[in-house]
């Protein structure tokens, strides 16, 4: 008598299959369906990692099939969270497992269940991921430049700066999308061909502008600049998407500002529970981008780079942060962006003279310090943060 018994933590069971080995090695095996299984010295052969079930859904597992037979087979467990199946006949059994499926009973979008199994001596456990599958969120992949990208600023108090931006980009993208957030304290018009001019509420913030300029996009792309940045000969947008075209993991892609490749990794430790993690920026890169001289790998980019329109908005921008922010959007996307940095892909800085209103603004004073340190140290659960 076989008997094969499966025990299922909080949710209906209904699959499996045994296939003796009596001397073959460990291996794994990646199905069609990114299913891994494991085949051991056991005769219990079960998915590792990879089967999803849809909540309140039932699929089957994937089954092999045994020889030899014998007559007999009993179920007992039906719809249980306990299932036993026996019988002396060994094509019976198989049967019956290839017609034993898994069902979710309870309705969560992102969860998992934990099955066992027995069979004689030999035990096994393996995983199932109960998930909500998503819906897929497509853009146009664009006929030229100007369907691909859309170039967003955010802007205050500097309209001067802000013009002059918007006239280079002209000279080199006559017809390409210019989408700007403002929230100056007495707006001013901002005219010309394929300019989207967003007024916020006065003093909203930096990443409070960047996330209404983002919302708004319909690109596959979007070039992020500073509104004091200008247009160069070797500003082209083309060798960005060129990149990111060819390597889709890619989510950011930065450049250099006035000959300036600043780039930074983020060593993180998640800590405990009762202390919070450390996290740690450094000038540095994990490693080089395979194919492309002087790209890196990286965790941040400078402030001017090119980046898919649907990551980005997965991770946005934290709108507490007014006035100094840029490292902590690479912070919120740790582990959620894959970013690079290469070299050639320049812009560049204009010079302009200090503002008094502006600067009063823009420049962070100690208690607004203290404040922002206090937010990260809360928010992302640290208690340690150093920027070298």
């Amino acid at each position: 008598m076989i008997i094969l018994s499966l025990d299922i933590l909080g949710a209906i069971y209904t699959v499996f299959q045994t296939l003796w080995y009596f001397s073959c090695p460990f291996f794994r095996r990646k199905t069609n369906a990114d299913i891994i299984i494991a085949s051991a010295n056991s005769p219990l052969q079960y998915p590792m990692t990879g089967f999803r079930v849809a909540p309140l859904k039932k699929r089957l597992i994937p089954v092999l099939s045994v020889e030899d037979l014998q007559d007999g087979d009993q179920v007992e467990g039906q719809g249980q969270s306990e299932l036993t199946i026996s019988s002396s006949s060994l094509t019976q059994l198989n049967d019956l497992l290839s017609r034993v499926t898994y069902t979710s009973t309870i309705y969560h979008i992102r969860t998992s269940d934990l099955v066992s199994f027995t069979f004689e001596d030999h035990k096994a456990m393996f995983p199932i991921m109960i998930r909500r599958p998503s819906v897929p969120v497509l853009y146009d992949p664009g006929k030229d430049i100007n369907s691909q990208v859309t170039i967003i600023t955010k802007t205050f108090l500097r309209y001067k700066e802000l013009n002059v931006l918007i006239q280079s980009i002209r000279k080199f993208y006559p017809n390409i999308k210019i989408i700007v957030a403002d929230d100056s304290l007495n707006p001013e018009p901002v005219s010309g061909n394929n300019i989207e001019h967003y007024i916020m509420p006065p003093a909203q913030g930096w990443f409070a502008g960047r996330n209404l300029a983002v919302s708004q996009l319909t690109t596959k792309y979007f070039l992020w600049v500073d509104d004091d940045f200008v247009f160069l000969n070797e500003t082209r947008i083309e060798s960005f998407v060129e990149i990111m075209e060819a390597l889709p993991e890619l989510d950011v892609l930065g450049g250099e500002v006035s000959g300036d490749q600043f780039y930074f990794v983020l060593e993180y430790d998640e800590g405990d529970e009762s202390d919070g993690g450390c996290l740690r920026r450094i000038r540095g890169f994990h490693q080089p981008l395979p194919g492309y001289d002087g790209c890196f790998l990286v965790d941040g980019v400078v402030n001017y780079f090119l980046a898919r329109t649907d990551a980005v908005r997965r991770v946005g921008f934290d709108p507490f942060l007014k006035r100094v922010a840029h490292t902590e959007f690479f912070i919120d996307g740790v582990g959620k962006l894959m970013v690079a940095s290469c070299k050639g892909l320049s812009v560049g800085h204009q010079k302009h003279q200090a503002q008094e209103t502006y600067d009063s603004y823009r420049n962070q004073g100690k208690l607004e310090e203290e404040r922002k340190l206090a937010h990260h140290f809360f928010k992302n659960y640290l208690n340690y943060i150093k920027y070298d």
